[in-house]
């Protein structure tokens, strides 16, 4: 189902971004403290989002298959 890879991708994508705004951080921690800390909170809420989705996904893969079955 197209919806299982396009939340995997945007977990995979939302990952990366929350671990190259901590790098950054730790390479320099006072540059851009708030905008990385905003970069990181939008990371974050990307990752829960695209859990849900995948979630809902397999739930309505799972409700599919009941009714097929």
């Amino acid at each position: 189902m197209q919806a299982h890879a396009i939340a995997a991708a945007g977990l995979t994508a939302a990952a990366a971004r929350f671990e190259a705004s901590a790098r950054r951080t730790a390479a320099d921690p006072l540059a851009d403290l708030a905008g990385e800390t905003v970069e990181r909170i939008g990371a974050a809420t990307a990752f829960k989002a695209n859990a849900s989705v995948l979630r809902t996904a397999d739930e309505m893969t799972g409700t599919l298959l009941d009714l097929l079955a």
